[in-house]
């Protein structure tokens, strides 16, 4: 079992950054394929970014493509997302999830693949 921390949200302008981190628990992060998601209000959670265990392969959303980046430090068992051009549209609250994965190549843009989540960090972007 592993349980997850965001952190590193807040209120941001119009094409300002962000990153935001999330810390597992555990001993076994390495064998765990993550993912980001975000909801909005009166929205559905949508899949953000992804990927596998080892860092070597990554998947995204397009809505975020070109702009974000995910990536992950096996040593310190955090996993982040670094946003840039930030706009209005992708202010909502940020969710990181993890499954273990028995194949290194594996991770998945649908929440329901992923066992664990964290409880969310709000990211804000003002106009």
């Amino acid at each position: 079992q592993v349980q997850l921390v965001e952190s590193g949200g807040g209120l941001v302008q119009a094409g300002g950054s962000l990153r935001l981190s999330c810390a597992a628990s555990g001993r076994t992060f390495s064998r765990y394929a993550m993912g980001w998601f975000r909801q909005a209000p009166g929205k559905e959670r949508e899949f953000v970014a992804a990927i596998t265990r080892s860092g070597d392969s990554t998947g995204y959303a397009d809505s975020v493509k070109g702009r974000f980046t995910i990536s992950r430090d096996n040593a310190k068992n955090t996993v982040y997302l670094q946003m840039h051009s930030l706009k209005p549209e992708d202010t909502a609250v940020y969710y990181c999830a993890a499954r273990e994965a028995y194949s290194a190549s594996s991770y998945s843009a649908a929440g329901t693949w992923y066992a664990y989540w964290g409880q969310g960090t709000q990211v804000t972007v003002s106009s």
